[in-house]
């Protein structure tokens, strides 16, 4: 195993190399600064780490398996093929790692009311139950199509005693979601914890996010090894604002000899501009908090998106994935609406296993090139997130393809 030396932690202003930063209001400054310096304490404190952990075993279920894929390594007829089981964390997605995380963090900061925004729904799900859990107040923002899209994880979110409030304005999706949490947080930043979801906005959350959720890779690492006897050829993870690919990711930055795939939204296709491609039709711009690669227009206007799938539904993408792009250290590619259903259909034929439409994307990819991977390989997916959500959304894209 040939190793390397990336170095991909943010400076002391946050920034990955040239990208991420602070790009918030005044009145944000000072308490973002006072959770990167709240973290920093904790991430090297014991008792917090073991708290933490014991929480992830008993009340999320970790370490998740990782799955030898029998039949999808036999169909495909090249690869072996390994799943990383996070959809078989407690509320069904990798979103809990984070959540669980900030919410003990929040916790120790006094923060006795938490918020959030969410997509797909998995992360306002995630946060709802440790906010539950810890007897906290809890306020998401979601988009009023995203509501629609994922009803289910809605009545989830208010079951377990969170308001759900619904975003009007814009294209009614994930960013204005996160537009809505973040004037929220300005306005009740004494008393509120912002529990972000994915590894994107204002440091200190990137980094944040990422070491929450480099348990994922960390399992993975010592799973292949003691199972396959090998690290993987090859890692695969769908990339929305990228917090389960940079978990997956990030403990194998250093290890040369393992590929690295992520795998964006190219929603109806890159030509057209109704995608979520932020590397196929994007360029660096700030959005929300950070400087990253973002789909916008020449005047600098943020671009409609478009996925099939909630949680990848968004125009900016998190800054340490711009910088592993610019290294060259991970590719990004993309896959469209309909090869990401197919991927759904397949994987649940195949092995068992609706994948969450986000997940699927990064299943289609894997299928699409099968012809390309060798009997040698050994391909690790993450499967962030069962499909139970999206159901009723793949039904009614079906629906509307036979109108």
């Amino acid at each position: 195993m040939s190793r390397t030396r990336i170095n991909t932690n943010p400076n002391r202003q946050g920034y990955f190399g040239s990208y991420g930063g602070m790009y918030v209001p005044e009145t944000l400054m000072t308490p973002l600064l006072d959770l990167a310096k709240a973290y920093d304490q904790v991430r090297k404190d014991p008792s917090f780490r073991n708290e933490l952990n014991s929480y992830l075993s008993d009340f999320v279920g970790r370490p998740t398996p990782l799955y030898f894929a029998e039949r999808m390594t036999r169909e495909l007829g090249c690869a072996a093929v390994y799943l990383k089981r996070e959809d078989l964390c407690h509320t069904g997605a990798h979103k809990i790692n984070n959540s669980l995380g900030q919410a003990l963090l929040a916790r120790r900061m006094g923060k006795k009311r938490v918020i959030a925004e969410t997509g797909a729904g998995q992360h306002g799900v995630a946060t709802a139950t440790v906010a539950a859990m810890f007897g906290m107040e809890c306020v998401i923002y979601m988009g009023a199509l995203d509501m629609e899209r994922q009803a289910l994880n809605v009545f989830r979110m208010r079951s377990l005693g969170a308001e759900v409030v619904p975003v009007t304005a814009g294209q009614k999706t994930l960013k204005e979601a996160i537009s809505e949490a973040m004037r929220d947080w300005v306005t009740n930043v004494r008393t509120t914890h912002y529990i972000l979801g994915s590894a994107l906005g204002s440091h200190p959350y990137p980094r944040m996010v990422r070491d929450f959720q480099s348990i994922i890779g960390k399992e993975a690492r010592r799973q292949m090894l003691k199972e396959a006897g090998r690290l993987p050829s090859v890692l695969l993870a769908c990339v929305g604002g990228g917090s389960n690919s940079i978990g997956l990711f990030h403990p194998f930055i250093n290890d040369a000899d393992v590929r690295m795939i992520g795998v964006e939204a190219g929603g109806l296709g890159i030509r057209n501009g109704q995608h979520a491609a932020r590397f196929a039709g994007g360029k660096v711009g700030i959005l929300q908090g950070t400087k990253t690669f973002v789909l916008q227009d020449a005047a600098g206007q943020i671009r409609l998106t478009h996925s099939v799938s909630a949680g990848l539904d968004y125009a900016a993408i998190g800054p340490e994935h711009s910088l592993l792009r610019d290294l060259g250290r991970v590719e990004y590619v993309h896959v469209n609406d309909r090869e990401a259903v197919h991927a759904f259909d397949t994987l649940g034929q195949w092995e068992g296993l609706l994948p969450a439409l986000e997940t699927a994307h990064a299943v289609a990819y894997m299928i699409k090139l099968a012809g390309k991977w060798s009997k040698d390989d050994v391909l690790l997916l993450n499967l962030s997130g069962r499909g139970d959500k999206d159901v009723q959304q793949v039904a009614a894209w079906k629906e509307q393809q036979r109108a």
